[in-house]
């Protein structure tokens, strides 16, 4: 039976995993009576925001001109916070389908990934989505993107993922087109695991692309960049669940049950066979973090879970890093490293659902260079690292190369905007198609720090940017530091450059006010600079009625309940301590 391996690479939002629905309905992969929207999204929190995390493989049949073929499909993430999943899904797949929204046409993503597609040689085949919408630019979007691909404008495919309009057509296109994958069933067994995830009975369960030979249940095989070896429980291929097969041959996308149950030895981008001696296949590079957050247990009986569930977590996205910190304020902990603040916002809330660990998150940051005046230099990756202000000679921080998108008719906003992040204007290119390339230099942190989110407000949704690290620059910055209660809450410390820190710290207090339930006691919020209190809110306290059971009486009654009142209050302000739940610390960087 012929094999068509291919993925859909697409900018965020533009119908990746609704193109996916009508691939798995039009295959009959899953029933009519199951079928929901973006069913390859399994994860709840995909569902909640409406966002693709995670890759997904699929296995289809479908019959054209009476010949029967394997179609796997990997549907992958949009986000640029994300695009490790991509590339390791182009990796696995001789093909892809490049989507564009007809209504916004070519965006930031959309470049990144046809990139990354071209370096791995992948057949491309175009294609224009929405075109149902009244707001579709078909013609337009469709000969952007021939020009693009350096193609005729016949080659890309006009659909619409919603109705179904040209869905089969761009079906068998995938297979006229795409070639069948190479490979040589009789040669010795060689995988590549390109993702993974941990099964308390099965162990660690690998996704792979078997290049050579066939891999069989019940059979030794060695994890060749691990030297570790183990007996296969399991091999199969997803549809989308996981599915068992006798066995898994040269040119399949399928799973492998290792048995391994130290996530450790089992790595994304190495190689299983069944010959020890066997040539690995070239992995992937994983990308360096630009954004660091520490995460800590609010119960220090949960340190070992928390490790484990970081473990686990990182089996299935090794994009991200964890390495072991201990503070004084907080305990022991973990100073992790993400591709992007969405990243990191997706492993906490993560953490919290699927592991049930209350955790203290302290705020984004990216890793600035520091020399001191005893001519040591440090890498400081979290507010908590920051030595003393008498103590640093000079400071440098990390820059990004940014390439913004966005229609003419937004530039003066985009420009007023970027001015506000201390941004450095490079170059504007017309693209064409009422479109505009930005090209600037910015502090990352500024990038990490909100920028996409008010891009987006700014252009009313129509601009998309993309970003990569540059240099490092000469900063002035401080450590912007916070006392509830009069307690410093290390977790919630940021640096921020000296000219915003008085706006950043009313900012904070204010967003704590908010979000902090009230005590029984007033519970004071300060922002500190270099022990200078700059800014300041005040919880009031809860108060109960203590009068209210009285019913007349002598008035010097009730003046004793609430001096009674007054100074249990004084006492709990002395002495309480406030604990501020996870949710606040996340509300806290979003803002």
């Amino acid at each position: 039976m012929d094999i068509r391996n291919f993925c859909i690479i697409a900018h965020i939002d533009h119908g990746k995993s609704t193109l996916a629905d009508r691939f798995l309905e039009l295959t009959k992969t899953i029933e009519h009576r199951k079928m929901r929207e973006q069913f390859l999204d399994q994860m709840d929190l995909e569902r909640e925001k409406g966002i693709t995390i995670k890759m997904q493989p699929v296995r289809m049949n479908y019959e054209f001109q009476s010949k029967p073929y394997i179609l796997n499909l990997i549907d992958t993430p949009g986000h640029a916070d994300f695009s490790y999943e991509v590339s390791r899904s182009l990796a696995a797949v001789e093909g892809a389908i490049l989507l564009v929204d007809a209504t916004k046409g070519i965006q930031a993503q959309t470049l990144a990934h046809l990139r990354e597609a071209q370096k791995l040689r992948l057949v491309i085949l175009p294609a224009v989505n929405k075109i149902d919408s009244p707001l579709a630019r078909t013609e337009e979007v469709a000969k952007e993107l021939a020009k693009l691909l350096k193609r005729d404008v016949s080659d890309v495919s006009r659909i619409s993922a919603k109705e179904g309009t040209g869905v089969k057509e761009l079906l068998e296109q995938v297979i006229a087109k795409l070639p069948s994958p190479k490979g040589d069933a009789k040669l010795p067994s060689r995988a590549l695991i390109f993702d993974s995830h941990f099964d308390a009975f099965k162990g660690v369960i690998a996704f792979v692309r078997v290049m050579d030979g066939v891999i069989k249940a019940n059979e030794k095989v060695f994890l060749l960049g691990t030297r570790a070896a183990t007996l296969t429980k399991e091999v199969g291929y997803f549809a989308p669940q996981e599915v068992a097969a006798s066995t898994l041959a040269a040119g399949e996308i399928g799973y492998v049950a290792t048995g391994v149950k130290e996530p450790a030895k089992v790595r994304i981008g190495d190689t299983i066979s069944a010959s020890e001696g066997a040539e690995p296949i070239p992995g992937f590079q994983v990308p360096r973090p630009v954004v660091f957050m520490s995460l800590y247990p609010q119960d220090t009986d949960d340190f070992d879970a928390l490790k484990d569930a970081l473990l686990k977590l990182h089996l299935q996205d090794p994009s991200f890093s964890s390495e072991l910190e201990a503070k004084e304020a907080l305990g022991r902990g973990f100073r992790c490293g993400f591709l992007g603040v969405l990243h990191s916002e997706i492993i906490a809330e993560r953490v919290e659902r699927e592991f049930k660990i209350d955790m203290v998150i302290s705020r984004p940051s990216v890793e600035f260079v520091l020399e001191t005046e005893h001519g040591k230099t440090l890498s400081v990756k979290t507010p908590a690292d920051w030595p003393e202000a008498h103590e640093v000679k000079a400071m440098k921080e990390p820059w990004a190369g940014l390439e913004i998108i966005v229609p003419p008719l937004y530039l003066s906003q985009v420009i007023q905007l970027l001015q506000g992040f201390e941004a450095e204007q490079h170059e504007v290119e017309d693209l064409g198609d009422n479109k505009l390339l930005l090209k600037y230099s910015m502090p990352l942190r500024e990038i990490v720090g909100g920028l996409y989110e008010k891009l987006k407000n700014a252009t009313q949704g129509m601009a998309s940017m993309d970003y990569h690290a540059e240099e490092l620059r000469p900063a002035d910055l401080v450590k912007l530091e916070f006392l509830v209660a009069g307690a410093l809450e290390e977790a919630l410390s940021v640096i921020v450059p000296k000219s915003k820190a008085f706006q950043e710290g009313k900012t904070v207090v204010e967003k704590l006010k908010e979000s902090l339930p009230p005590q029984l006691f007033e519970v004071a919020l300060q922002a500190v600079v270099g022990g200078k209190i700059i800014a300041r809110e005040t919880i009031t306290a809860r108060r109960r009625d203590v009068t209210a059971p009285l019913y007349g009486g002598d008035v010097t009654r009730k003046r004793k309940l609430l001096e009674r009142q007054k100074k249990g209050k004084k006492e709990l302000k002395e002495k309480g301590k406030v604990v501020i739940p996870s949710r606040v610390f996340l509300d806290i960087f979003r803002a």
